[in-house]
């Protein structure tokens, strides 16, 4: 399966897969998949996808999704059917690229989710299995940890989606093994003081990449490689051909 590995900032999920592919082709041989180039959508040097590309001698490429919306004095993450228009107009030199490279999967490395590509896997640090009163899922958006533990969560994970139009609303495939919440003051106490429960949840979120993110997103890459992921005609997720609508459930 050929991948193309999207990013914008630090690039740690793309470096833990390309970790992950290596070790799948010591192990067995051959290739399970592989990432045969890397997209940025930033050109200020402040992406590090120049450097992960160079150091596993793979592909770059940058187009500069900042510069591009100052050009059209138009917001970047409006979801509306301009917004749409405009970012299937962003989308279109990558979409061109991922079709001449023939790429079968495109990774989201921290890259912004909201993207009229397909398919797209995505990392999300949050179970997003939870839902809300509406039926919704609870914890969604950048904000996802400092949610779950001002809402008194005792741990906290990761998730994997096929992404879509919405956030974080595409269909759940992984869900990775508990971080479990351990705060430096009562919950109570960091309620009423945002900038200091701030600092605490900033602190999980990097536990939880290394122990969720950095597990889960290689590991679901890996299952859709070996044709593990299926989908009925109802659009359910199946896993090895059984339905599992809450996707998988690492530990």
């Amino acid at each position: 399966m050929r991948v193309a590995g999207f990013m914008s900032g630090s690039g740690t999920n793309l470096v833990r897969l390309l970790e992950h592919q290596e070790r799948l082709r010591e192990e067995e041989g051959r290739p399970v998949f592989e990432v045969a180039f890397i997209f940025s959508d930033r050109s200020d040097g402040l992406s590090a996808g120049e450097r992960i590309a160079y150091d596993w001698a793979i592909p770059h490429v940058s187009y500069d999704i900042r510069r591009f919306h100052r050009q059209k004095s138009a917001p970047r993450t409006v979801r509306t059917p301009a917004g749409i228009a405009l970012r299937r107009e962003y989308d279109r030199f990558a979409r061109a690229l991922v079709q001449a490279q023939k790429i079968d999967l495109i990774a989201l490395g921290g890259y912004m989710s909201f993207t009229t590509l397909a398919p797209c896997v995505n990392v999300h640090p949050a179970d997003l299995s939870l839902r809300a009163a509406d039926g919704s899922r609870r914890y969604v958006g950048d904000d996802a940890v400092f949610e779950a533990i001002r809402a008194g969560e005792k741990e906290l994970r990761a998730s994997t989606i096929l992404t879509d139009l919405g956030v974080d609303t595409g269909p759940l495939l992984m869900v990775s093994g508990p971080v479990a919440v351990d705060l430096p003051a009562p919950l109570e106490e960091l309620r009423g003081d945002e900038a200091r429960l701030r600092k605490a949840a900033g602190e999980h979120q990097e536990r939880l990449k290394e122990k969720g993110d950095w597990v889960v997103f290689p590991r679901t890459v890996e299952a859709i490689a070996r044709g593990r992921f299926a989908f009925d005609r109802a659009g359910t997720v199946l896993f090895d051909g059984r339905p599992a609508p809450e996707g998988i459930r690492l530990g």
